[in-house]
């Protein structure tokens, strides 16, 4: 296989310090109930040529002990903003990082990406507490 000009550029992606996402108790976690996030002014950078990328990111939770606090959550998004990263790498990054602060019961991220090249990305991943017990 021969090595890609993208390779290596994203190695260090689960290890990237990012402001802590604050997190509050759920008064009723003995009710399944979900939160919908709409985060419709996403950016981040295209590692490969530098130029910025832009994306609706969509977030659906179950809560489980603890609800995301959006103030926290918005300060961490807009830690990408200078960030180069892959759209894969985004949807998974943010995922884990919600996993690892709120420990929801169930978890959706969809990134819509707009158009790069003339090519529109959507990318998702769905994390289910019950199945899926690593954040990583």
């Amino acid at each position: 296989m021969t090595k890609s000009s993208y390779d290596d550029r994203q190695e260090t992606i689960r290890d990237w310090a990012t402001p802590e996402i604050e997190t509050f108790s759920n008064v009723y976690p003995d009710r399944e109930f979900e939160v919908t996030m709409t985060i419709p002014e996403f950016t981040c950078v295209c590692p490969k040529t530098g130029l910025p990328d832009f994306a609706e990111l969509e977030l659906t939770y179950v809560p489980n002990e603890r609800c995301l606090e959006l103030k926290s959550f918005k300060e961490y998004l807009l830690a990408y903003r200078d960030r180069g990263i892959f759209h894969e790498n985004v949807v998974n990054k943010v995922l884990d990082d919600i996993v690892a602060a709120a420990a929801p019961r169930q978890a959706e991220l969809i990134g819509t990406f707009n158009p790069r090249g003339g090519i529109q990305t959507t990318v998702s991943r769905t994390y289910n507490a019950e199945t899926d017990n690593r954040a990583d």
